[in-house]
């Protein structure tokens, strides 16, 4: 009975936290995803791509490219992978020019969604657009030069993956569906999440962990109270991440400096091993794609971590942090 007690009562508080934690993301998710579902349907994001064509072409890229990027800012990678497949067969590119336009993808999509779970926590919208945007830009002119300069992957992309137009010929039930299952399904991640943390706090992985990260953290300006969320959204993803972010930063377990800084890098870089592999079948590049966008990732947020000590406090509380937004 008392064994029984013991192990019920802690899965009882997981599954509470993890409704807690999910309905701050719905609240945000929802209403973002039926406004972007709005605009495809109104052929609206074409119009956001022309702005794009010659940043593409700074990095070495053709301008067409840019409705690719365009789509997955403002829905999400795989819709613009879509485009991206429906424009490869007259657009061929190098595995150079696949690893940048990869590289800028994942820095920057899902806009919407991801740029308002993280202002959820306290961090302005304004400077982590920038944020985003800038370092995606960043980042795809220095793998450009480099790859350039070196003469590195000049030959075609391979192109793994084949065009599937399912996604684009769903009605709007079966894409309502679609979406009250990816619902589902971040429900039970971000329940598994937290059960696996509580797990690993219990047997002091977490404690471990913090001590390793220690050095390398604190160079960040990432206290050893966000450090195992960092991770998470390293790994899993910025909304995982996010999510478990908000909960912490509303309960005042994290300060607003701490989220900030965790935010940044996780909105620079996240979902590391997934989305890399995604972005590797159409022809990107390791280098790029996960070393390029972490090494870049983690010295910008060094960088930005000394630039913030000479920025006033006020400015600061202005323009880059904030405490979080209450329920």
């Amino acid at each position: 009975m008392n064994l029984a007690k013991i192990l019920f009562t802690p899965a009882l508080n997981t599954v509470k936290d993890a409704v807690r934690i999910s309905l701050d993301l719905f609240k945000i998710m929802v209403p973002v995803v039926i406004i972007v579902k709005i605009l495809q349907e109104l052929n609206l994001i074409g119009y956001l791509a022309a702005p794009l064509g010659p940043v593409m072409k700074m990095v070495g890229l053709p301008g067409e490219m840019g409705l690719v990027w365009a789509t997955a800012l403002v829905n999400n990678i795989y819709s613009g992978l879509i485009v991206f497949l429906s424009l490869a067969q007259d657009q061929p590119l190098t595995a150079a020019q696949a690893t940048i336009l990869g590289t800028m993808i994942l820095v920057a999509h899902s806009m919407p969604v991801e740029l308002r779970v993280v202002q959820s926590c306290g961090p302005k919208l304004g400077f982590q657009l920038l944020a985003r945007m800038g370092g995606a830009l960043l980042m795809g002119l220095v793998l450009h030069l480099i790859y350039q300069n070196f003469h590195l992957l000049q030959g075609p992309a391979n192109i793994l993956l084949t065009p599937d137009n399912s996604a684009i010929d769903k009605t709007i039930l079966q894409w309502a569906t679609g979406e009250i299952r990816n619902l589902i399904s971040i429900f039970f991640i971000i329940f598994c999440l937290l059960a696996v943390m509580r797990i690993l706090t219990k047997i002091k992985v977490i404690a471990a962990m913090d001590f390793i990260l220690r050095p390398f953290l604190t160079m960040m300006g990432i206290g050893s109270k966000a450090s195992a969320l960092t991770v998470v959204g390293l790994t899993m993803g910025l909304s995982y991440g996010g999510g478990m972010i908000i909960h912490e930063s509303k309960s005042g377990n994290i300060n607003k400096k701490d989220v900030f800084y965790s935010l940044t890098l996780m909105s620079l870089c996240h979902s590391l091993i997934e989305d890399t592999l995604l972005l590797m079948m159409i022809g990107g590049h390791v280098s790029g794609l996960f070393w390029g966008r972490l090494i870049m990732s983690c010295l910008l947020v060094a960088g930005l971590v000394q630039l913030t000590k000479f920025i006033p406090e006020y400015l600061s509380d202005k323009y880059l942090w904030g405490l979080p937004k209450k329920s």
